[in-house]
């Protein structure tokens, strides 16, 4: 097996750059568009097999270093009880929003093997046929608290943060139950074969440095913690979160994920001796190609400073991006690395 990705998260030495992308799997790929077809999103989440169809496709057309699995962030809320939909234009909604005690007393702790055995038959399916390491993953819980609150997604947040704000021990026992779910579910997937672990924060830049630290860091820590008897590597991205950096080393992650707003040599110095990921504009990729080698070529270089180095987007690939771009920059980093 090819584990130049994991031996990055570890920070050990690597004969070149590993490279994969979020969200790599998806809509931007026409092999995607073909296995969704008539499907729903939510029914192709939990169809194992078209999972693992899906989950490969960039790896075998573009040469990358892991896989994640394909999957959704909001998966174990449904599982929690709350009922959840995909609707195009819209994305996810939470028609019944959890904004009160009942609400929130109402939503369980599910037993992953039990509410979502379908993503665990994908890891499993997935292990049989990988010759990459597999990523398994799960939304934060104050990235899966916003959608459960605002019923989706939001330019505000003003539920979310009124909640927070006035209804404090609400908001922490909201907070507690999605990180009980998190934490169980996380397990499930190292326990099916998951070689690392990608904790989601979508949302975390939203925050103000005091209130993350003090409702969201918390819960990320606790879980972090619970996962070390994995001994799988960890990686936690707070998205928008250059303000955070300081706060996301305080997780315990071996790896902390980074977006495109702040110079790699910045993070790195405040990352320290962990791991980094991340830090190329999505939208960089449609760059022309002499441009874009340029950019990686000047990323690379900067990023020898880290103590590893994992090669992805700051944010997950754009829907409308050509493939050949991704491929081209996928050559490039291990062309310009050293493969």
């Amino acid at each position: 097996m090819n584990d130049t990705f994991l031996k990055a998260c570890r920070g050990e030495k690597t004969e070149y750059t590993p490279v994969w992308m979020m969200r790599q799997a998806g809509r931007y790929m026409p092999e995607y568009q073909k296995v969704r077809g008539n499907i729903s999103f939510l029914d192709l989440c939990k169809t194992p097999e078209l999972c693992v169809e899906v989950t490969l496709q960039p790896v075998d057309r573009f040469d990358m270093d892991a896989a994640i699995l394909f999957s959704d962030i909001l998966i174990p809320m449904e599982a929690m009880g709350a009922k959840l939909e995909f609707h195009e234009g819209r994305g996810p909604i939470f028609e019944e929003t959890i904004r009160d005690k009942k609400t929130v007393d109402a939503l369980a702790v599910p037993d992953p093997q039990e509410s979502m055995g379908f993503v665990l038959e994908t890891i499993r399916l997935l292990r049989h046929v990988l010759k990459v390491p597999l990523i398994g993953f799960s939304g934060a819980p104050f990235t899966c608290a916003t959608y459960l609150i605002e019923g989706g997604t939001s330019k505000t947040f003003w539920e979310t943060k009124k909640m927070m704000f006035m209804q404090p021990d609400l908001f922490c026992s909201l907070m507690e139950k999605i990180t009980l779910c998190t934490l169980s579910y996380l397990r499930a997937q190292a326990e099916a074969g998951a070689q690392a672990l990608m904790i989601f924060d979508s949302w975390a830049g939203i925050l103000a440095p005091c209130d993350f630290e003090e409702f969201v860091l918390p819960c990320v820590k606790r879980i972090i913690t619970g996962l070390k008897e994995t001994k799988l590597p960890i990686i936690y991205f707070a998205n928008n979160g250059a303000t955070l950096i300081d706060l996301s080393v305080r997780s315990g992650a071996d790896v902390i994920g980074i977006d495109w707003r702040i110079n790699i040599r910045d993070a790195i110095r405040r990352v320290g001796r962990k791991a980094i990921q991340g830090n190329l504009d999505p939208f960089a990729l449609m760059l022309p190609q002499d441009k874009l080698r340029e950019r990686i070529r000047h990323l690379l270089h900067a990023a020898q400073e880290a103590n590893g180095y994992i090669f992805n987007l700051g944010h997950g690939v754009h829907q409308f991006t050509p493939p050949d771009q991704v491929k081209y920059a996928v050559d490039a980093v291990h062309d310009l690395s050293g493969k």
